[in-house]
């Protein structure tokens, strides 16, 4: 599934229109990149926990030369998969069943 897809299904089982929906997730992402930018981390109960991790400096090789060389400590996101959604993959709980789609509330336009 790309980013397509995935805003064509948020639109389909919110009822939110193809533009809102990838607004949503646009929003979501931004926000995610932003306090992990900061060091922080963003924990979705059930589905699992974005973080930062540092790594640490090391030697490496270069592939076409053989050569060593000194790879730099750098920080990098990590996703940690939570409970539900482990159990999901393994198959050993079902995914939640799309809702129904339901229509946009309107506003009534004040006169």
């Amino acid at each position: 599934m790309n980013k397509g897809e995935l805003v064509e299904a948020i639109a389909a089982s919110t009822g939110l229109s193809k533009t809102q929906s990838d607004a949503a997730l646009a929003a979501t992402i931004a926000t995610i990149k932003k306090e992990l930018g900061k060091g922080g981390s963003v924990a979705l109960i059930g589905f699992g926990t974005f973080s930062v991790s540092k790594r640490g400096a090391r030697k490496g090789k270069n592939p076409r030369t053989g050569e060593a060389i000194k790879i730099a400590a750098r920080k990098v996101a990590k996703f940690s998969a939570g409970a539900d959604l482990k159990a999901t993959v393994n198959g050993e709980k079902k995914a939640a069943p799309k809702a129904a789609a339901k229509p946009a509330k309107k506003v009534a336009k004040k006169k």
